[in-house]
């Protein structure tokens, strides 16, 4: 990738921007990060002045100002993907000064500095860049979706930047800019021109205005130049042609969570020595890889690999035994290909042990093959014997259990009878009844179980037999959760169905809940004599699942399923409201989003659309969307809309703190179908049904952007009939040749086709 040199300051996020700008309060500024996952908790909102992250996402630079309270101290830098998590990350000291240090530009360090995580972020819109001191975050700036779409066009002194702003940008806080140092010898007299919102406003050697349409996410910066001169370097600019979009804009009009795309730019490592980019270089390769030589084969184990996040899946692993160099210079290769990623192991064969031989593993990825490859040490003969222990001690169980067993050395093959019957006969011979284990075994009656294990190199561990008791002493089912969970801040109140007590006589006595975190049980279980129970002291913005198990006379039962995971508020809470199916009608819907729920108290909200992309044909227009109930038009049908779930966040912003919460809409359209396409050639017919009656359907050639044949409104079928029918009937040539197919679309949602059109 080729080294490209900075511009000559860090874009001026700290001053006081030109012309036009407008200061807003930070207590209104709601454009920050909502919950990623890989972020623990909240968002530690943008960062306020003199701190700052400013982010060039075209070149995957990242410039730090301020934090100069931090001085000394090691920061780390972590760029956060929506459903990804963490793919890229750096650490660095802060340094006196301005700035404070930077990630992938000349001066500064690559990503993975410090961390591991050797790969160059491929920064896009929507990622969130956090920094942190010892674990907690002290800052945060999201990518914006703003950016130039094309090179300048000039029209003599007249030059025009178009592009593109999303939905989630403010539109008061861009600014769009031509750098160029040539600038300097005309009569604009300094490195840049700059534009913002608003009419044609003079400036120093040049006009300019910012025009920015929301309703098709565009904007026009417009440059008429006093000079010729001037708009001749403002058109041939390059990556000099910018645009500048913030989250907050400080009552000093300072420039909080800075997003800087350049026109034209490469993203990559931006000096030598740095990770390659997620798909420019290879996967990485597995871990804790050994070869034992057994008999005349090599066998290998190894912990798989686990892909960076935003890199190419891992599909396997290739692994290969090289002679030492001949004389000839040829070296014979032997090895295998092994297409599966969670593999841990394989076995080389046809080898002369005789020769020296270098054994090497790679995994195997869209992107390639790990480089270097990982080289596999070759351990002398082993002659240690493994051991194999189960998870527990206990041996008496009321319940049928599992049983896990665990090998002390890697790539061990364990095996195991039930029946009492050894592993190995006397003659270390395998006897007939043995399996070889690959998952927790079910103990569910009292049996005698006998297992042991075989290393790479043969040699095989003591047998171990435990006898296991199952009592079965009558005690409950497993009780089945009921209802929706009540969640408050810190609390959940859960609700469960009364289970089988065990038998005739026996009776429940207690209910204990027990929570997790991350799979891991987590406090004390809570008990409780009726069917529900509520679990206090459960810590903000996290997630939990629950279980339940019943008790009688004879103990506890066993434990109910895990809940779905529940989110547990903190103080500050942002409820979008329940998902909603809306049917489709004949007029526009007028659809109402509810907050109601989410905090009250010196908080602002803001909803928008989270869109499939730029030009999702499904996008709405919100009224009231700084409400808690902001309303839409769900619109009439017409293609290239579709009927999938329209998806709201909202987000409440309460100082610094911003909670989000996310609500799907989804439309119900009617049920349409072609029961007739004839053509003859003066008299066309197409007839159908809809369960819909005052629709329109419209009948297109081929498919749904074909020429339209005709329209029809859906009437209501003769009686006993329900629904609506429909009919197109073209005379005298009025259709052409017959279409072949032709495809329906309904206003109110509904689509078929193709549908073959007969000859009569």
């Amino acid at each position: 990738m080729e080294t490209r040199s900075a511009p000559e300051a860090v874009p001026q996020s700290r001053r006081t921007p030109a012309k036009g700008a407008i200061a807003i309060s930070t207590a209104l500024a709601t454009l920050v990060a909502p919950f990623v996952v890989g972020i623990p908790g909240a968002s530690a909102a943008v960062p306020s002045f003199p701190d700052n992250l400013v982010v060039f996402p075209e070149r995957d630079f990242i410039t730090v100002e301020g934090y100069q309270q931090h001085v000394g101290k090691t920061a780390l830098i972590e760029v956060n993907r929506p459903g990804v998590g963490v793919v890229g990350s750096a650490e660095s000291v802060v340094a006196a000064g301005d700035p404070a240090f930077e990630i992938n530009h000349p001066g500064g360090v690559c990503w993975g500095a410090g961390t591991g995580l050797n790969v160059t972020p491929d920064i896009q819109t929507g990622d969130v860049v956090t920094i942190k001191f010892g674990g907690e975050n002290a800052g945060d700036t999201r990518v914006q979706d703003a950016r130039v779409n094309a090179t300048p066009t000039q029209n003599g002194t007249t030059v025009v930047v178009t592009g593109h702003i999303g939905d989630g940008v403010n539109p008061e806080q861009v600014e769009q800019r031509i750098v160029e140092p040539a600038f300097k010898d005309t009569g604009v007299g300094r490195r840049d021109v700059r534009a913002v919102p608003g009419p044609l406003t003079p400036d120093e050697g040049y006009s300019s205005s910012l025009e920015i349409n929301e309703a098709d996410n565009t904007f026009k910066a417009t440059y008429v130049f006093d000079e010729q001169a001037a708009a001749d370097i403002a058109a041939n600019a390059g990556s000099g042609v910018r645009m500048m979009s913030w989250e907050v804009q400080d009552a000093d009009a300072n420039r909080q969570g800075l997003t800087i795309r350049e026109y034209g730019e490469v993203g990559g490592p931006g000096m030598g020595g740095c990770p390659a980019g997620p798909h420019d270089s290879g996967p990485v390769g597995p871990t804790g890889a050994v070869a034992t030589k057994v008999g005349n084969d090599l066998k290998l184990a190894w912990t798989p690999a686990k892909a960076i996040p935003g890199t190419p899946a891992i599909e396997g692993y290739r692994v290969h035994a090289v002679e030492a160099p001949s004389a000839n210079g040829e070296r014979v290769e032997v090895g295998k290909r092994i297409d599966n990623p969670a593999a841990t192991g394989t076995t080389i064969s046809g080898l002369d042990f005789s020769k020296q031989y270098t054994v090497q593993i790679v995994s195997v990825s869209d992107s390639g093959e790990t480089f270097p490859a990982v080289n596999v040490p070759l351990e002398a003969a082993d002659t240690t014997k493994p051991t194999v222990s189960a998870n527990t001690t206990e041996t008496t169980f009321k319940t049928p259990t599992e049983i896990t067993l665990t090998a002390s050395e890697p790539g061990a093959d364990i095996y195991y009878t039930t029946d009492g019957t050894p592993v190995f006969s006397s003659a270390d011979v395998m006897t007939e009844n043995v399996i070889h284990y690959t998952g927790p075994i079910t103990i569910d009656k009292s049996m005698t179980l006998t297992f042991a294990a075989i290393d790479l190199a043969g040699n095989r561990s003591a047998q171990t037999v435990v006898e296991y008791i199952v009592t079965n002493d009558p005690v409950p089912a497993a009780p089945t959760f009921t209802g929706t969970p009540e969640v408050a801040t810190g609390s959940v109140k859960l609700a469960w169905n009364a289970p089988d007590a065990g038998g005739a006589g026996l009776t429940v006595d207690e209910y204990s809940v027990q929570a997790f975190k991350d799979g891991v049980a987590t406090g004390s279980p809570v008990t409780s004599t009726t069917t529900s129970a509520t679990v206090t002291g459960l810590q903000g913005d996290t997630s939990y699942q629950f279980t339940v198990k019943a008790r009688n006379v004879n103990g506890y039962g066993a434990e109910s399923a895990k809940t779905d995971p529940i989110f547990v508020p903190g103080d500050i809470v942002a409820k979008a409201g329940p998902d909603q199916t809306v049917n489709r009608a004949t007029t526009a819907t007028t659809v109402t989003l509810d907050g109601t729920g989410s905090t009250t108290a010196n908080a602002t909200y803001k909803w928008e659309q989270v869109l499939k992309n730029t030009t999702d044909p499904d996008k709405v227009t919100l009224n009231g969307a700084d409400t808690l109930k902001p309303t839409f038009s769900l619109p009439l049908y017409k293609y290239p809309m579709t009927n999938d779930p329209l998806t709201f966040r909202l987000t409440v912003t309460v100082g610094d703190v911003v909670r989000t919460d996310e609500v799907k809409v989804t439309p119900v359209p009617d049920r349409i179908t072609v029961v007739r396409a004839q053509w003859k050639a003066r008299d066309f017919r197409i007839e159908g049904t809809s369960t819909t009656v005052g629709g329109t359907v419209t009948i297109h050639a081929g498919g749904p952007t074909g020429p339209v044949i005709g329209t029809a409104t859906v009437t209501a079928a003769a009686a006993p009939e329900t629904g609506g029918v429909w009919n197109v009937r073209l005379r005298n040539n009025a259709a052409g040749n017959n279409p072949g197919t032709i495809w329906v679309e309904s206003t109110v949602g509904g689509t078929v086709g193709p549908f073959t059109v007969t000859n009569g």
